[in-house]
């Protein structure tokens, strides 16, 4: 059982960056996949990013070249520093755990059997 703790979500102007943190309890973090998805009001839930126990990482395309993933397993702890934040970046980020994968399933919130409660990121203009 993993259980999962967003933070690091709040408002920013445009810009300007945050780095979100994911800190799980268990003792298998450190072989699941950790990824980030957000979800903006009226929107569907979208893949933010990945990273694999062995470090592959995953963007989508929106967010590639401002966005960078990271784990430290020593702390349980996956990142997300967010960069040049814009107001299509405002929604609530979750935090999901799941098995290891590789390629598209990695893309995929079905994939994610555990998810923590959400932070909040506002990007004004």
């Amino acid at each position: 059982q993993v259980q999962l703790v967003e933070s690091g979500g709040g408002l920013v102007q445009a810009g300007g960056s945050l780095r979100l943190s994911c800190a799980a309890s268990g003792r298998t973090f450190s072989s699941r996949t950790i990824a980030w998805f957000r979800r903006a009001p009226g929107k569907e839930r979208e893949f933010v990013s990945a990273i694999s126990r062995n470090d592959n990482t995953y963007y989508a395309d929106s967010v590639k070249g401002r966005f960078t993933i990271s784990r430290d397993n020593a702390k349980n702890t996956v990142y997300l520093q967010m960069n040049s934040l814009n107001p299509m970046d405002m929604a609530v980020y979750y935090c999901s755990a799941g098995p290891y994968c590789s390629g598209n399933v990695c893309y995929e919130h079905s994939w994610y059997d555990h998810w923590g409660q959400g932070t909040q990121v506002t990007v004004s203009s």
